[in-house]
């Protein structure tokens, strides 16, 4: 399995910045369009790589494609901290680290996740994100093998895959199962949404219904809390925002994350103190990781202490 990426190169008094773009088909976005738009937004960036907001709000005039701001964003936030020598995540005047990643269980039959999530606890990690969404009847069966199999703490993702009487019925079985909360088990925008939230006895947080500050606060009425994912928002600034707008309505903050290396993963891992639970285990999946230097301790992916995003590439493009 292999996965298109764009990186994404800012220059400017002989330091260049890097970021990473993961258009995503179920959003409307390709690699191509993501070219496209990189090419058009290389004239808007102007002469000096703080003006952040400016910038921004530039590129903001060119409709969609998320996953290609996002790419300018990283590679503008890694050369500001690479210019100041600063890592990203002090630049910002945040923590570093933050909360446990998750690590993704893909779905199958309850046998097979089960015996998955027991290999999964190693030690590595310090707890287990369930996909659902078989459309078999066996969704609650799947997390009960696998708390059969392992203690470890539990969270699911159903991906819009349930109605709302089966979500309904679902969550309390979850709840009794141990489950942490239920990622986006209605599709987008559902109706049921405001009820499901209202009787489920579990925390729902909406992955697909929430991209960027503007869709934050419909949220509000249909759950717990966001899943926050830097492809989907443009970028850094744009997560930020929306973590703060979450706590003012009172909703949870999760950052999730697409099938990335260490590069897209170190500009979200820079944020991660803002959250309260991580799924960041895109460069974890990867065979080999072109950009290392994410570190991964006791089940937290930490963000480098070295200026900018702290990662390189491990080999030359030119190599």
């Amino acid at each position: 399995m292999t996965e298109d990426v764009l990186w994404v190169e800012v220059a400017h008094g002989g330091v260049s910045g890097f970021g990473e773009a993961q258009p995503q088909t179920h959003y409307g976005e390709s690699t191509e369009g993501a070219e496209a738009f990189l090419d058009e937004a290389a004239g808007l960036l102007g002469q000096d790589p703080f003006a952040l907001e400016a910038i921004g709000l530039r590129l903001a005039d060119l409709p969609g494609n998320h996953a290609a701001k996002a790419g300018v964003d990283g590679a503008l936030h890694d050369l500001c901290g690479k210019l100041a020598r600063v890592p990203t995540w002090r630049l910002l005047g945040l923590e570093r680290g933050g909360p446990p990643t998750s690590w993704t269980i893909w779905l199958g039959d309850p046998d097979d996740m089960a015996q998955r999530a027991a290999r999964a606890d190693d030690g590595r990690f310090r707890r287990l994100k369930l996909k659902l969404g078989g459309r078999d009847g066996l969704d609650v069966e799947r997390v009960r093998a696998v708390r059969g199999a392992t203690d470890l703490p539990l969270q699911v993702d159903v991906n819009e895959y349930w109605e709302l009487d089966e979500a309904l019925a679902a969550v309390r079985e979850l709840a009794a199962l141990g489950v942490e909360y239920v990622e986006q088990p209605l599709p987008a925008g559902d109706p049921g949404g405001a009820q499901l939230k209202r009787e489920s006895p579990l925390p729902i947080y909406v992955d697909e219904d929430v991209h960027t500050l503007a869709t934050v606060a419909p949220c509000a009425e249909r759950a717990h809390g966001i899943n926050i994912k830097l492809a989907k928002s443009g970028g850094i600034r744009e997560a930020v925002r929306m973590a703060h707008a979450a706590r003012a309505l009172g909703l949870g903050v999760m950052l999730g994350c697409m099938i990335e290396s260490g590069l897209g993963i170190s500009a979200a891992a820079q944020i991660g103190s803002l959250c309260d639970h991580l799924d960041l285990d895109g460069n974890l999946l990867l065979a080999e990781d072109p950009w290392p230097g994410v570190d991964f301790a006791e089940g937290v992916q930490v963000p480098p202490d070295q200026p900018g995003l702290g990662v390189h590439e491990a080999v030359s493009r030119a190599g």
